[in-house]
């Protein structure tokens, strides 16, 4: 069953459920990224471990469409489930701050297809490519954090701050969605800039 709502950005934070930091992403801060080519919404393979300079990588569960937001009954209760919409527009509008902050790259990555994942991408006029790890061959070789919904394997919000295919800093949990950005961007004033 799918919830109907007219606007995927309209949240009140407080009333969803916010996130645990059950520790499954404490293993990836220093982990060289699995080599791997995935599809992306540009229509080219990226291989984020051969990627040169500082890249960010924002996981999320799955997007909506304005008719259907929720996968399933009770989506908005599943603890970080709900916020993938905010949180792409988020990375949208922080794109020219995240450049200037010396990020290279930056990329959604979820377990949808590629044409699900065009479709959103396209709507919300995102300036930058979506992920596909349709099958989880990513998601295990890195033991990303996953949940179950739906009979669907889907990914725990994260990000990822890499450079050169090493994982340098990780956020997680993340919540709410919609400062997620800006939450890299905090972080990414903390760190050391790349020679």
């Amino acid at each position: 069953m799918t919830t109907h709502q007219p606007d995927l950005n309209a949240v009140d934070w407080s009333q969803i459920p916010a996130p645990a930091d059950d520790g499954a992403a404490d293993h990836l801060a220093g982990m060289r990224v699995p080599p791997m080519a995935l599809a992306s919404t540009a229509g080219a393979l990226v291989d984020l471990a051969a990627l040169s300079g500082r890249s960010v990588v924002y996981a999320y569960p799955r997007t909506g469409t304005p008719e259907e937001i929720s996968p399933v009954e009770g989506w908005d209760m599943i603890p970080g489930a709900r916020g993938c919409t905010p949180q792409a527009c988020g990375f949208r509008d922080h794109f020219a701050d995240l450049h200037a902050l010396g990020v290279t790259q930056v990329f959604g990555l979820s377990t949808q297809t590629t044409a699900y994942q065009a479709e959103m991408a396209a709507r919300l006029h995102l300036p930058f490519p979506i992920l596909s790890d349709e099958a989880l061959a990513f998601t295990q070789a890195a033991r990303l954090p996953t949940f179950e919904a739906g009979g669907m394997t889907l990914l725990r919000r994260l990000t990822m701050i890499i450079d050169a295919g090493v994982i340098t800093r990780t956020l997680y949990p993340v919540f709410p969605p919609d400062r997620s950005a800006q939450d890299v961007m905090a972080a990414l004033r903390d760190m050391p800039s790349l020679p």
